[in-house]
């Protein structure tokens, strides 16, 4: 994996004007986690293997900056499968994709490699699971988002939303089944913690006997935990990564959660000074996606006296290569 990169400051001092920013906490974990490495990782070796153009179906991650450098190497991105010409290499992106999209490609002639994080399949493989044991399949998630698209391709099963009271689902009348219905609960991998908590909550209060795996990921929970820790030492918190990146947004949510304002942003030039009056401490963390390098660029705009890094969890995980790379 090799997303380097500069990102350059916007250099116009007078946005500094009204803010003294004293000191950064930078939250740790943060940033790239083990199944967006491996994703990259994908992409740039088919590129260096079978040369360009490798076509990557979706954004191989939910960040614009990795897409556009690997992009600018060779990568072509698109949503539909129906896109690639036929005959060609595509790479299916890390969120997870339905059957459907395998037939096409095979209907196609496409070579596809697979670039799913491992925890999403465990999340498909017990899907299929669960439904070939005659149970009823909830999976807690957020509607639209690519990998829900994956999962629910999986096995029939019904979405609940994981900030909605179950008793509000618009999906509810699918769910008017005996209280002794044989039920089991799956999630999205990058959920808020507590959200799915409740939401797990409510489902279990429906049905007593469900089945639950919560498969919320490591890394989404680790970088929770961090932000619930940072939250309470700073006065704002810059969550670093993609506005359709769900484990940033939960991050933003966290730090709202516990009382503290918080603002998603992409890089330095999305930074509101008026964020910024009157607050001198400000935590920094970014999403599963985010490079390091916007981190960097982040803190390099604000120019604080003192950088801090708040420790947390250590994270050692890696994933191989998908077999057809290895």
């Amino acid at each position: 994996m090799s997303i380097q990169g500069t990102v350059g400051r916007r250099g116009d001092d007078a946005l500094r004007e009204d803010y003294k920013m004293v000191e950064v906490i930078l939250s740790s974990p943060r940033g790239f986690c083990a199944g967006v490495v491996r994703a990259i990782d994908v992409v740039e070796e088919c590129l260096e293997r079978f040369g360009p153009p490798v076509y990557v179906k979706h954004q191989i991650v939910h960040n614009p900056y990795v897409v556009a450098e690997l992009e600018q190497k060779g990568a072509i991105t698109v949503e539909e499968v129906d896109e690639v010409p036929d005959g060609s290499l595509v790479v299916f992106s890390a969120h997870g994709s339905p059957p459907e999209d395998f037939e096409k490609a095979a209907e196609r002639n496409l070579r596809v490699i697979d670039a799913v994080c491992p925890l999403v399949t465990r999340v498909h493989n017990e899907a299929k699971k669960y439904h070939r044991e005659g149970k009823k399949v909830l999976l807690v998630g957020h509607q639209g988002h690519q990998e829900v698209r994956g999962t629910m391709g999986q096995a029939p099963m019904t979405l609940i939303n994981d900030s909605a009271p179950l008793a509000e689902q618009e999906v509810s009348a699918d769910m008017d089944w005996s209280d002794d219905t044989e039920v089991a609960v799956i999630t999205q991998t990058t959920l808020s913690v507590g959200d799915t908590a409740n939401a797990i909550g409510a489902i279990q209060d429906r049905f007593p006997g469900a089945v639950v795996r919560n498969d919320i990921c490591y890394a989404t929970t680790n970088r929770q935990d961090a932000v619930t820790q940072m939250a309470g030492l700073v006065d704002v918190v810059l969550v670093i990564g993609a506005q359709n990146s769900s484990n940033c947004n939960r991050l933003r949510e966290v730090a709202e959660a516990n009382g503290t304002p918080a603002y998603l942003i992409n890089g330095p030039d999305e930074i509101n000074p008026d964020w910024l009056v009157g607050r001198q401490r400000a935590g920094i963390t970014s999403g599963a996606s985010t490079p390091e390098v916007l981190v960097e660029a982040v803190i390099a705009e604000l120019r604080p006296e003192k950088v801090t890094l708040l420790e947390g969890a250590e994270e050692d995980i890696t994933f191989t290569l998908p077999r057809d790379l290895r």
